[in-house]
């Protein structure tokens, strides 16, 4: 087995892939002769590691504006500012946020979840959650040095709790 060069890692960040957006989706409720009943289709782009960072950093806590960000920066095809992507169905919007989680990786099915659950620093994260009662966004603006500190903490703490007794 041969190993990816540099270029094949950067490549998939220059793919773009097209989607038919049904009619449905597009106009939905609208039995108006005027609107085509067809899909009409968009090119998307999967999003980079540095536009996730971006868009994670202006976003927040607000879903909302992290969503509609993605979809800004994925579309090429039409490429929409980020005042009409705020004036798209929401619908329309979810549709296009699948779609563009799917290409980009970010998507996880119900194994992959499962995987992340079980994985030693989201156990870690959960610990620090339910023994601090700190919230999850808390948690999750942690470093990984700051984390096996806290979780380092908890242990002796039990353990000399338990030679106490």
């Amino acid at each position: 087995m041969s190993y990816l060069t540099a270029e094949e890692l950067l490549a998939g960040s220059s793919l773009t892939y097209n989607f038919d957006v049904p009619p449905e989706v597009l106009h939905p409720g609208s039995e108006n002769p005027n609107q085509p009943n067809r899909s009409m289709r968009i090119k998307l782009r999967p999003l980079s590691m540095h536009s996730v960072q971006r868009i994670l950093k202006a976003a927040k806590d607000d879903e909302g504006l992290m969503s509609a960000l993605m979809v800004k920066e994925s579309l090429v095809e039409p490429a929409l500012p980020y005042e009409q992507v705020m004036k798209l169905n929401s619908g329309l919007v979810q549709f296009i946020l699948s779609e563009v989680q799917r290409i980009s990786g970010l998507k996880a099915g119900d194994d992959e979840l499962t995987e992340a659950v079980q994985a030693p620093m989201a156990k870690a994260c959960f610990i620090l959650a339910k023994e601090f009662g700190w919230p999850p966004q808390q948690v999750a603006e942690l470093t990984i040095g700051q984390v096996l500190l806290y979780v380092e903490m908890i242990r002796q703490n039990r353990t000399e709790t338990k030679l106490a007794c």
